[in-house]
């Protein structure tokens, strides 16, 4: 007879691949993005193919921009034998950091043929005025 047993490193080696499961299934279902900075503003178009301009949902809290929505299937499996399905559907989510010198309050949107563009204005910058301190006497 064969005695099996358990050594403490053994768990947390078999468990490793699902420690992060959570986060990597949403990277899995995160729409791919790019972004990138002109002169007076952030672009940011993010790839939503077959999602209704409805079932998106853009919303800016503190310095997070966050665009969720879902993808919904309209498959009619009647009379129909599936031999493969690669589309995906179900519900996504992606959260970008804005830049300090984001204008958030004038964030733009548009969306056509499948990608979501958001244009987020820069805030003008502020002068640097030397002021001078005045020393009071006592």
């Amino acid at each position: 007879m064969v005695e099996k047993t358990h050594t403490a490193g053994w768990l947390p080696t078999m468990s490793e691949p699902f420690h992060n499961l959570r986060s990597r299934i949403a990277d899995w279902f995160a729409p791919a993005s790019e972004a990138s900075a002109a002169e007076d503003s952030y672009d940011i178009a993010l790839e939503l193919p077959g999602v209704d301009t409805d079932d998106i949902d853009i919303s800016v809290d503190g310095n997070a921009l966050t665009v969720k929505g879902e993808k919904r299937s309209q498959r009619t499996s009647e009379g129909r034998t599936w031999y493969f399905s690669e589309r995906e559907y179900g519900a996504f989510q992606r959260t970008f950091r804005l830049p300090p010198d984001a204008d958030a309050g004038a964030i733009a949107a548009g969306h056509e043929n499948g990608v979501l563009h958001l244009s987020i204005p820069k805030l003008p910058a502020k002068p640097n005025a030397a002021k001078r301190i005045k020393i009071r006497k006592s």
